[in-house]
């Protein structure tokens, strides 16, 4: 029997209906796996970028060590994103011997425990760290003279770092430099925790005299270990201190010196924007807690530092990023000094004074 037109007509219309929505579909889809093709990509492209620029974390220790590794400096261990003493795998240094986990010398007699106070973003914590006399009348014991060649001129820089750079010293003050790094995750919060530790270290000089060929006798310029045995020390010896700290941990530094005020301060390499007059280094004041990057510090008796500084190469090394905050602090510190009208000047000082721990005063010399 011959189909109707009405049937030939509804035929063609479910055919088309049919074909239209398989074509829907399709382009659905189409449409979906492209979607997902899409953020694939975008993912992919995401993460190797992250790879390239170093910014997927790779599981290390405080100092960069990898997991499951000895770090640079026996004994030490990287276990689980601590650096813990582990002698029986990773040995011990030239001078010290085995003993358990740990790494011991003949200098660590008459030991004791001495707490050490920082500041990070006003939260005020504490690390413990072992002292030892031993060492202490070691370093004390060592030449405080350099014999020079005829000719040769004495300059400030050997003495420096001929004092930060003893061997026996750095050794004993690793324990303090890995429980700094154990204390932080990032390298910068590294630096705000070793600069709080030295700035909180009591200003003061030495009891500790050497006879002069006249028959005086003066106080003598202390080694790092020193001053941290003691607890207290002037500009230079804590800038020494900080700056052996610092140099451990990979930073570019230098001594900062103005001769007309007697004084002596550190600088860390950073953003050339940031630094003391174009050098490439940020202006860091130890003999008491203050802003790093603030150069308009008011000593006592009125001093202020004016003179161009010596400038004394200490290491090569990292720079901070662009990224700290200090600078922005420092900058709205020496708005507040000034003395012109500031709104909410009292706020805005003891939220400063408080995130850093600043004190009133400052000793030049």
């Amino acid at each position: 029997m011959a189909k109707s037109d009405n049937d030939k007509d509804n035929g063609g219309w479910w055919s088309l209906n049919k074909y239209t929505k398989e074509t829907e579909y399709k382009i659905i889809i189409s449409v979906l796996i492209a979607v997902i093709l899409v953020f694939l990509f975008i993912f992919l492209w995401n993460y190797v970028s992250a790879i390239l620029d170093d910014k997927v974390a790779i599981p290390t220790c405080g100092d960069g060590s990898f997991y499951d590794t000895c770090d640079l400096n026996k004994p030490y261990y990287c276990s689980e994103g601590t650096l813990v003493e582990n002698a029986a795998v990773c040995g011990c240094p030239d001078g010290m011997v085995k003993s358990g986990d740990n790494c011991i010398s003949k200098y660590q007699t008459g030991v004791e425990e001495v707490n050490l106070k920082y500041i990070l973003r006003g939260e005020e914590k504490s690390l413990n760290f072992f002292v030892y006399k031993g060492l202490s009348d070691y370093m004390s014991e060592l030449p405080k003279s350099i014999n020079y060649q005829t000719g040769e001129r004495p300059l400030r820089s050997d003495f420096k770092l001929r004092s930060i750079n003893n061997q026996e010293q750095k050794q004993h003050l690793l324990p303090l430099l890995v429980a700094i790094q154990n204390a932080a995750e990032s390298k910068e919060d590294q630096v705000r925790i070793a600069t709080s530790i030295v700035q909180n270290i009591q200003f003061g000089e030495s009891n500790k005299t050497v006879s002069l060929p006249d028959g005086n006798a003066v106080a003598y310029s202390r080694y790092p270990y020193e001053v941290l045995y003691e607890r207290r020390g002037i500009c230079g010896e804590k800038s020494e201190l900080l700056a052996l700290l610092l140099k451990e941990m990979g930073y570019g530094v230098v001594f900062f010196y103005n001769q007309e005020e007697n004084h002596e301060s550190l600088g860390i390499k950073c953003p050339v924007r940031y630094s003391v007059d174009d050098t490439g280094y940020c202006f860091i004041e130890t003999t008491g807690p203050s802003i790093m990057t603030d150069t308009e510090i008011e000593y006592a008796g009125g001093i202020k530092l004016h003179s161009k500084p010596e400038i004394i190469l200490v290491s090569n090394g990292d720079a901070l990023g662009s990224g700290m905050y200090e600078y922005k602090d420092a900058k709205e510190m020496m708005k507040l000094r000034d003395g012109g009208f500031v709104l909410f000047r009292e706020s805005r000082l003891n939220k400063l004074k408080e995130k850093y721990g600043l004190v009133e005063e400052y000793q030049a010399g």
